[in-house]
């Protein structure tokens, strides 16, 4: 059944809601508030109860912030989000192009001065330090408040509650109890006495637990403080705890206390500025040293077992695209609509028996509504296969062993010749990453073009990043690492990110590819190398439409690259497929 866990909000309920937050602002002498996509823990991700942006303004885009005024409310959306949001808004909201447009910038624009209120546990200290720079000089002055959304949300559900699991040590690599030493030990060199954990991927990473708090997300809400000897103190609610053991070295505590242990911290207390909430730097009274969230980069850097994992749980969740792809051809488009395909594919992948959820709400994008890069279906934008339309689908799966993000888009009958060109050039820019090579020492944003050169060659891009960092049976958006021009972290071996290029047709249609690569070190070449050299193990092995591909215009190396990939679907898949998908298999892996 078709199941949707965003908040959302009609248009026309965004005016009255606007109304009310100006009331209560005016009531607290407040001349703007802001309402960030964002929680107390900093994730990326939002229970319904903490998605106040969604319920004020009714978009519903992964990221974004609202800055409300007396005469103006701004709505700051990125290249992703700017079709939807025009779409979603209500005209009371202005959409603002960020980060063309900053927020401090737009905001003395907007407003010569007063008191702009924000909720602490909200803002991030790097956030909080950007804002107050960017109104240096200005009559606006932040003020800490409570959250003012959630006076005027009669029916906000309540906190999260779900249980807490064990995640094996056998899919994890390492033990908990070594994760905590090695991360100790770190912290003594960097004079650290305790480090602050708020973000929920690294808490589920660090313990060796995985959570339901955070819907298609398997983490658990919590804070926790990490000490120089390995020990934890867990702050989250008893209730969720039950089905677990953590042992004596995490002492667990109620989330209340959070703030008072804060305050009688020793020290030196590590801090990461960019995912700890101000209201955690406002509380603590010990020496601060500012780094990284210490669990950041080695839960990047996946181990063994954790890539033999999403290896395992990629070829499952292939032959569930397969049998998926192979329905949906013979099907449609007949009556199908964007809402079936959702549903259809969500059964193959239950079908396997080990399917634990999505790892996301699918894109299920039909003609103009492939065009919204992360358009969310609902029973209101729904609308029915077309032939001589594309359909844009992306999806993954959550698994114990791995977690699963792809794209194909497919025509539905005959395809139009300017959205096979497109699909071509998006399809040489996908090659083209997954073929790389390059020296130790690189970051995403030094390869981020190639995927991009095919496109721009035609006076064409996209508004999103090549790719994102995923998580093993965590996060499917997970960082430090990204293919992106703000890519800045070093690509290192055992990292996990998507390639997925793009081209977006607004009120026509959208192309997307994309597979999951890890970065492993590069065989060597047989005249050598002059340094240590990185490339991508391919994990995602599905099909890619050919009926879309204008072959003539590959190269012979992309041609070859493209053949190789279809063989070793084929090779990899046919003996785990039923006789209708593997004949469709056949079909869709043939040489061009």
């Amino acid at each position: 059944m078709f199941q949707s866990f965003e908040v959302t909000a009609r248009p026309e309920q965004g005016p009255p809601r606007l109304a009310a937050l100006r009331k209560v602002m005016a009531d607290q002498g407040l001349a703007g508030f802001v309402v960030p996509k964002a929680d107390a823990h900093q994730g990326e991700y939002v229970a319904p109860r903490d998605d106040r942006l969604a319920w004020l303004t009714g978009f519903t885009g992964s990221a974004g912030a609202a800055v409300v005024l007396a005469e103006a409310a701004g709505v700051f959306v990125d290249g992703r989000y700017r079709v939807q949001a025009r779409q979603q808004l209500a005209a009371e909201f202005t959409p603002v192009d960020w980060p063309e447009v900053q927020p401090a910038a737009w905001i003395r624009e907007h407003l010569p001065e007063g008191a702009l209120g924000i909720d602490p546990w909200l803002h991030t200290l790097k956030q909080q330090r950007a804002l107050e720079a960017g109104l240096k000089g200005s009559g606006v002055a932040l003020s800490r408040v409570g959250n003012l959304v959630d006076r005027i949300w009669p029916d906000q559900p309540g906190p999260p509650m779900a249980p807490v699991r064990t995640h094996p040590d056998a899919l994890a690599g390492r033990s908990s109890a070594d994760k905590r030493a090695a991360l100790a030990e770190d912290m003594r060199g960097l004079g650290a006495g305790v480090a602050v954990i708020t973000l929920p991927d690294s808490l589920c990473w660090l313990l060796n637990i995985r959570g339901g708090d955070i819907p298609r997300n398997p983490v658990a809400h919590g804070f926790a403080l990490l000490f120089d000897d390995g020990t934890v103190d867990l702050f989250m609610a008893a209730g969720k705890l039950s089905e677990v053991d953590l042992g004596p070295e995490v002492r667990c505590h109620p989330p209340e206390g959070f703030a008072a242990a804060l305050e009688a911290l020793e020290g030196p207390v590590l801090i990461d500025p960019e995912s700890v909430p101000l209201a955690v730097v406002d509380a603590i009274r010990a020496e601060v040293i500012e780094g990284r969230d210490p669990c950041v980069l080695p839960k990047a850097c996946k181990t063994d077992k954790e890539l033999a994992g999403m290896r395992a749980a990629h070829e499952r969740d292939a032959v569930a695209m397969c049998e998926f792809l192979a329905w949906l051809e013979e099907t449609a488009p007949g009556d199908l609509t964007e809402i079936d395909v959702v549903t259809a594919l969500e059964g193959f992948r239950r079908d396997t028996g080990a399917l634990l959820d999505i790892s996301f709400e699918t894109i299920s994008g039909s003609g103009p509504n492939g065009a919204i890069v992360h358009y969310r279906v609902s029973e209101e934008s729904n609308r029915k296969l077309a032939d001589g339309e594309l359909l844009l689908i992306d999806s993954g799966g959550q698994y114990l062993d791995g977690t699963t993000d792809i794209t194909r888009t497919l025509a539905i009958g005959a395809a139009p010749e300017a959205a096979q060109a497109a699909f071509t050039r998006v399809l040489q820019g996908m090659i083209a990453m997954s073929r790389a090579r390059w020296p130790e020492g690189l970051s995403g944003r030094d390869l981020d073009a190639l995927a991009r050169m095919p496109l721009w060659m035609a006076g064409q891009d996209y508004g999103h990043g090549t790719g994102h960092g995923v998580g093993a049976y965590l996060c499917v958006h997970e960082g430090p690492q990204r293919l992106a021009r703000t890519g800045m972290e070093k690509l290192r071996e055992g990292m996990i990110l998507s390639n997925e290029p793009g081209f977006y047709k607004e009120g026509a249609f959208g192309i997307r590819i994309e597979n999951l690569m890890a970065v492993r070190k590069a065989a060597p070449l047989p005249e050598g190398t002059v340094k240590e050299m990185l490339d991508w193990e391919t994990l995602t092995w599905v099909p890619i439409d050919r009926r879309l591909i204008l072959a003539e215009r590959l190269t012979a190396e992309e041609r070859d690259w493209l053949n190789q990939y279809h063989a070793t679907c084929r090779h990899m898949l046919r003996p785990r497929l039923g006789k209708r998908a593997a004949m469709w298999l056949d079909a869709a892996t043939a040489e061009i």
